[in-house]
């Protein structure tokens, strides 16, 4: 029986995988998170529209959409680090710039919301 070149992995090997596994998970469920935030800031715009003066409901969902795009960037800064402080052993993990073109993206559409909640006119 011919030896085999690549050894088997360890226990501690397939742990720090799945720890990986587990921060891809988070930075899912934290960029739900940031989504929901969104969501929620422009259920009031869309809500709160006819209250007077007009800057409340926008300023409310101005602060939720910032929430959300702070809670992206947090989530791709902390997965960043984890990822980058475990090394994959059989896994093929997401590539950190995967991570931050993802945030990215999700802040650039909520710029765009913001700035279209407070130029577009309301009515």
């Amino acid at each position: 029986m011919p030896d085999d070149p690549t050894p088997e992995p360890s226990r501690t090997d397939l742990a720090e995988d799945r720890t990986l596994l587990a921060n891809e998970r988070t930075f899912a469920g934290w960029l739900r998170t940031a989504f929901a935030a969104v969501g929620i800031g422009l259920g009031f715009h869309v809500l709160f529209q006819r209250m007077e003066p007009a800057w409340i409901p926008r300023a409310m969902a101005s602060v939720f959409l910032l929430i959300g795009i702070a809670v992206a960037v947090a989530a791709e800064r902390r997965a960043c680090a984890v990822r980058d402080r475990l090394q994959t052993h059989i896994v093929q993990s997401a590539k950190p710039m995967n991570l931050r073109l993802i945030t990215a993206g999700m802040s650039v559409a909520t710029i765009a919301l913001l700035v279209a909640i407070w130029v577009v006119p309301i009515g």
